[in-house]
């Protein structure tokens, strides 16, 4: 059985621990990712810079994070993911814990740099050991249950490191990012202590695996499926607090509060999901997501106040998990000898997409305005839902054909 891969030869452990050892890990790396953006004018002001400088720390720590996939992915499937995670978690504390003396900007660009890439070998070989570990039936409870301290990390990281900052300063915040991740570490090491070592890297055998992966089309559809759904609901993203600046909604503190309605939603479906397996299935799981960010979408384009924004990204962030857990529980499967590269590759997709989405989004907002480009967004990830119900719900044989 495929969800045995790669784990034969190790002690048991139950699907709890796992969640458990690997949320520790999941909630730090989050935290460190996102924590930057709250504290953008406290650093700058610090270190004798311009926000819009400082600002850029977001993509030095976000493009790293996302070319460092199709790298660690068969690099994870080689040398085991337990390991793979270890490494990185060890390097993303080494780059966290200099960034707390960062004299310059540039300093802490360049070690953000670093985190970024580190923090890439968390998430997704993380959601590869699941699909390891845990049996088909279960997975995308067990993984949703995992997002969530992904999801509470985001939101802690997105909410409260500007709060933390204004008591402790952005030194402090990135002192507490650090003893996260220690003990994150700590966990992994402990918890994984009886993983044995995997084989050698063979750069041959990895593009190898690419290529079995790049020539199944279930997998196909599923890098397709993810990158459109990122472009369709991450492009507005940057441009919330802006538009209800401008609009006289609120300001940086409402935008926050608007932005974590969508985290919420995320913690909604982890309570639901079960339920939703159960009742609905997957084709209707997807449709429904499909529906609920797209109504989201329209309503953001309606320009109300922040608590209007807020429900609707609650609503998003439903939408958004019905579809995406579930594209993440199918890519497990894909490639189950190679699981790590397809899980990779997927991930690549994702974060290329969310870089696009902003830059289309934003020649929307130019050109058509907000109500048609989030209109357009809207029509596209209801697409997304229709098309993935009729695609990943057929029958192997028939698909196949």
């Amino acid at each position: 059985m495929s969800f045995l891969c790669g784990s034969a030869h190790q002690a048991p452990m139950s699907s709890r621990n796992l969640i458990l050892i690997l949320a520790t890990s999941g909630f730090a790396s989050t935290f460190s990712g996102r924590a930057v953006e709250p504290m953008v004018g406290v650093i700058a002001r610090d270190l004798n810079s311009t926000p819009q400088t400082v600002a850029l720390l977001s993509a030095a720590f976000a493009l790293p994070y996302a070319f460092i996939q199709p790298v660690l992915g068969p690099v994870g499937d080689a040398l085991g993911k337990e390991r793979v995670i270890k490494v990185a978690l060890a390097v993303l504390l080494a780059a966290l814990a200099s960034s707390i003396f960062a004299p310059n900007a540039e300093t802490l660009f360049t070690l953000r740099i670093i985190a970024g890439a580190a923090a890439g070998g968390s998430i997704p070989l993380a959601i590869a050991l699941i699909g390891d570990r845990v049996a088909v039936a279960q997975r995308q409870v067990m993984l949703s249950r995992y997002l969530v301290a992904v999801i509470v990390g985001q939101l802690a990281g997105s909410s409260f490191a500007g709060l933390l900052a204004e008591l402790i300063g952005w030194r402090g915040v990135f002192t507490l990012s650090t003893l996260m991740v220690a003990l994150a570490l700590a966990a992994t090491v402990i918890g994984f202590r009886g993983a044995l070592p995997g084989g050698r890297f063979d750069l041959r055998s990895a593009l190898l695996r690419y290529r079995d992966i790049l020539s199944n089309p279930r997998a196909l559809t599923l890098f397709g499926l993810v990158f459109i759904e990122a472009i369709a609901i991450f492009g507005i993203f940057p441009y919330i607090a802006p538009l209800l600046e401008e609009r006289g909604g609120g300001g940086a503190a409402e935008a926050g509060f608007a932005l974590g309605g969508f985290a919420i939603g995320g913690l909604v479906y982890s309570a639901l999901v079960a339920w939703m397996l159960r009742r609905l299935g997957i084709g209707k799981i997807l449709m429904g997501g499909g529906f609920f960010a797209g109504a989201s979408l329209m309503v953001l384009g309606l320009g109300g106040d922040w608590k209007l924004d807020a429900v609707a990204l609650l609503f998003m962030g439903l939408g958004f998990y019905m579809l995406h857990n579930t594209f993440q529980a199918q890519v497990t499967e894909v490639a189950p000898e190679a699981r790590a590269s397809a899980v990779a590759l997927h991930a690549f997709s994702f974060f290329c997409g969310q870089a696009l989405g902003v830059v289309l989004m934003g020649f929307g907002l130019r050109n058509i305005g907000l109500t048609g480009a989030t209109s357009v967004a809207a029509l596209v990830i209801a697409g997304v839902g229709l098309a993935a119900s009729f695609a990943l719900t057929r029958p192997a044989a028939q698909r196949a054909r």
